[in-house]
């Protein structure tokens, strides 16, 4: 929600007339020229100059639309360059970087590492692009990605665009970790206790529960500025396992008949291949996630004219994207060293559990599944703020009112067990995420770079104009090139769907 800010650079009483010397002035009064020439003004009189002189240099007052002091991301305003480094870090690695080999596979050692940083370089620049909307000239600040959406499309478009590819990727995502924090802690439990505990041992859905429970319990923290801790511990966790889990496959023997040979091995051209290249394209773009978020994380700082929100914003996602590099780029080539054409689809971790099970101490195998279980929990929290905001906000706009503390904890746990049903209705939803996020990237690729053309209204025909016309029109390409290689592989390959029958 936007922003109302003031532009009021001077105050009649606190700046000079700008009227001509020749004109009549209106006349003082006596008295108040005698008081303020006695020793009892002066400490008035030096308060009301430097007031004076901070209005000038900061030039703007910001009135705060009173429904965003009452909503979870907009609550808090006391974030900083280290608040927006943790959110960044813990929203931008997830356990889809784990499947990143598996694009190598297709596109070999040179394609692929040239797609990677070329996509890391894109993904970047859109960051950019969306941390430099946040603040418009007029004076509006957007806190959230479709309130941007709407102000740069207009408001049906803007809602169209983008309303359900932000709400997949927050609901979407806290799904899958559902998905994948029960089932980590299934083989958590498995590892601890070995044969001895198979008698006790919880199913699937009863560890979702477990999982769910943990989440539900943790999404309690008012609002994103208070899970600053959780987003640090998340932002921890997913470091050490990508370097646990590239360090370990690196450092072992390698699988016998490694091959680097791109598959499939027919030098013919085939649409079938060429459908490859596309879901090849498509790991690659899914491993950089978190641009739904960085209009909501900016959003919990302070700003002025003197101190712009921007300075801090960028500052931390540069920080956090450093180490998000050292983080992909070695699981991507370290992986595709290890492994070559023998990494399984379910990407580092099955991998490392294949060939490395019999090999790999039972405490690194415990240690990297907790770290997941850890890492999952902490990203449940920032991925559902959102669907939380947005929950609230239906509830502040009808009453006019905040939200009370009963109401909001059961919209969490409303969220929980919504999400908690989809996880065990839909079991094959990932199967499903190449379709899916075919759909979602615009949102990182190319509406930023539309959005900031249709905002910021550069010169037609200059290098910014070229620049971001070219990266839209190719992120949309790039969609549907992604989207027709997700309904390839479905149709080829076949899709097992059961429902209410997770493994």
């Amino acid at each position: 929600m936007g922003e109302v800010v003031e532009v009021n650079m001077s105050t009649p009483s606190m700046t000079r007339s700008p009227l001509p010397d020749s004109l009549p002035k209106t006349p003082k009064s006596p008295f108040v020229s005698r008081f303020m020439s006695t020793p009892l003004a002066s400490p008035m009189k030096k308060a009301i100059i430097s007031m004076q002189g901070y209005l000038e240099e900061v030039g703007h007052f910001t009135k705060l639309d009173p429904q965003d002091a009452w909503l979870p991301i907009t609550e808090s305003r006391n974030g900083n360059a280290y608040y927006s480094a943790f959110h960044t870090l813990c929203s931008g690695i997830g356990v889809q970087a784990l499947v990143l080999p598996l694009a190598f596979k297709t596109l070999g050692w040179t394609w692929g590492i040239i797609c990677l940083s070329l996509a890391f370089i894109w993904q970047m620049y859109t960051l950019w692009l969306l941390i430099q909307l946040h603040e418009s000239d007029s004076g509006k600040r957007y806190s959230r990605y479709l309130r941007l959406s709407m102000e740069a499309f207009g408001e049906k478009l803007g809602k169209l665009l983008a309303l359900f590819p932000t709400m997949y990727l927050s609901g979407g995502t806290c799904v899958t970790l559902i998905m994948i924090g029960g089932g980590t802690m299934k083989i958590f439990f498995q590892i601890l206790c070995g044969d001895v505990c198979n008698v006790f041992s919880l199913s699937t859905v009863e560890w979702y529960v477990v999982f769910t429970c943990c989440a539900v319990v943790l999404a309690q923290l008012p609002n994103l500025n208070s899970i600053a801790g959780v987003s640090l511990i998340g932002a921890i966790t997913a470091i050490s396992y990508c370097t646990i889990i590239w360090v370990v496959s690196i450092s072992k023997t390698r699988p016998m008949a490694v091959s680097y040979v791109p598959q499939p091995q027919d030098t013919k051209f085939n649409v079938g291949k060429l459908f490859n290249i596309f879901n090849a394209l498509g790991i690659i773009t899914f491993a950089f996630r978190g641009h739904n978020l960085v209009l909501e994380i900016q959003g919990t700082m302070p700003s002025s004219a003197k101190h712009p929100s921007r300075v801090p914003m960028w500052k931390g996602v540069k920080y956090a994207y450093v180490i998000i590099a050292m983080c992909l780029f070695p699981i991507a080539i370290g992986g595709y060293w290890a492994y070559g054409n023998l990494i399984p689809d379910g990407g580092m971790l099955r991998a490392l559990q294949k060939y490395h099970g019999d090999d790999t101490s039972k405490f690194l195998l415990g240690l990297t599944s907790l770290i997941v279980v850890i890492n999952s929990l902490s990203s449940f929290q920032i991925y559902a703020m959102p669907v939380f905001d947005n929950l609230e906000a239906r509830y502040t706009s009808n009453r006019n009112k905040p939200c009370p503390w009963w109401l909001r904890s059961g919209f969490r746990a409303f969220f929980g067990c919504l999400a908690f049903f989809i996880a065990v209705a839909l079991p094959f939803l990932p199967s499903l995420a190449g379709l899916l996020g075919g759909v979602a990237l615009p949102i990182t690729l190319a509406y930023p770079c539309f959005m900031w053309i249709l905002i910021k209204k550069p010169q037609k025909y200059s290098g910014i104009w070229f620049l971001n016309w070219a990266l839209g029109v190719m992120g949309m390409v790039l969609s549907v090139l992604v989207l027709s290689g997700a309904i390839w592989g479905i149709v080829t390959i076949g899709i097992e769907i059961h429902f209410f029958k997770p493994k």
